[in-house]
């Protein structure tokens, strides 16, 4: 009987340990990592000043244009080739 009663009680045991082995986790969320996402780099445009990058040189040879075409006044209202001729 002895016997008996050991090979009982180990197959019991044996029942009982498969069990908590089985639930080891216990009844708590899974723990998920999140996934690793790598993003492509994200180029930033340089800050925009106040006016356009266009507007500073076409001033400068707007003003090259008018100190060209502007008159001297030292002339007095005659032109080189006139006063060659007197």
């Amino acid at each position: 009987m002895l016997k008996r009663f050991k090979a009982t009680l180990t197959a019991a045991t044996a029942i009982a340990l498969s069990g908590t082995a089985a639930t080891a986790g216990g009844l708590a969320d899974e723990i998920v990592e999140a996934p690793v996402v790598v993003e492509d780099p994200v180029e930033v445009a340089p800050a925009a000043g106040s006016i356009p990058s266009w507007v500073i040189p076409v001033a400068v040879v707007a003003l090259f244009v008018g100190l060209a075409s502007r008159d001297s006044g030292d002339s007095g209202g005659e032109s080189e080739s006139e006063l060659g001729d007197k």
